[in-house]
């Protein structure tokens, strides 16, 4: 397998089939960054999370121009989720997570695309630890652990991407002593990340990078914490062990996340074998 985390030319065609994530903190207000992404990186399946936009206000038709077909779930302001295929238009199979409430928030998509089925995903914050909004959190994965186990039951080829909002282990966070407190790093949510990848689920960068390997998706815009290299890991793809075995590569796209004007997240990508 290879790995990538640095600057690189604009993808060429390749055999591989590439699907990446990235959280574009407001799809319309970085519109512009996300096209330029697209165009460097050529990916065949992009899931964006946090698209802070109604439904009729997602740019599908920039995203068209852009050679992107799309299916979306949005929501006024925040959260929201996509999925984006080049050539094509993903095949949406789901819209919300089983047992979502009416009217729950947009935080999952599930859609066919070549051959993949792929759900993107936008966990909730959960913040203060003890909230209502982490009790939420915790609901929200329970609803989703078992939608994944009912997708491996499936056999399907199925990749589960997008922003977590958990930081697996101390690895994947600069300074594990002072996020103890974080509703991102609660012993509860890391035993529920670890129960995916014992149920089968791989994590694609730890697959690839290893699991001593310090690897960030996210840094936050104040004190340097780009420059220093103080972030977290908390973008992740999930892969069924049907479809585990076609992983070839994997990086995040950090030149994007140095531009300036860019997401507090990095493009996160894979390579599959076709």
């Amino acid at each position: 397998m290879s790995r990538q985390t640095e600057p690189r030319a604009a993808a060429a065609p390749s055999a591989a089939m590439r699907i990446a994530t990235y959280n574009v903190n407001g799809v319309n207000g970085r519109l512009e960054h996300v096209l330029a992404w697209l165009a460097d990186t050529r990916p065949d399946v992009a899931c964006l999370q946090e698209l802070k936009t109604t439904d009729d206000r997602f740019p599908a038709a920039a995203f068209e121009k852009a050679g992107y077909g799309a299916v979306w779930h949005g929501q006024k302001s925040w959260n929201g989720v996509a999925i984006l295929a080049r050539g094509v238009t993903p095949i949406e199979t789901r819209r919300g997570l089983p047992g979502d409430e009416a009217g729950a928030q947009a935080r999952y998509i599930e859609a066919a695309v070549k051959g993949v089925l792929v759900g993107c995903l936008y966990a909730p914050n959960g913040n203060p630890v003890g909230s209502a909004k982490y009790a939420a959190k915790e609901a929200w994965y329970a609803r989703f652990m078992a939608h994944a186990d009912w997708l491996l039951e499936t056999g399907q080829p199925v990749v589960l991407v997008g922003d977590y909002n958990i930081m697996p282990t101390d690895l994947d966070v600069y300074v594990p002593e002072r996020w103890r407190d974080d509703a991102l790093f609660q012993p509860s949510l890391k035993d529920t990340y670890a129960w995916l990848r014992g149920r089968g689920w791989t994590d694609a960068l730890r697959a690839v990078f290893g699991d001593e390997a310090r690897v960030y998706t996210f840094w936050k815009y104040w004190r340097n914490s780009f420059q220093r290299d103080a972030g977290l890991r908390i973008d992740h793809l999930l892969l069924s062990p049907t479809l585990a075995p076609r992983l070839e590569a994997a990086g995040v796209d950090r030149h994007h996340r140095a531009k300036e004007g860019s997401s507090d997240h990095g493009p996160v990508w894979i390579e599959l074998s076709r």
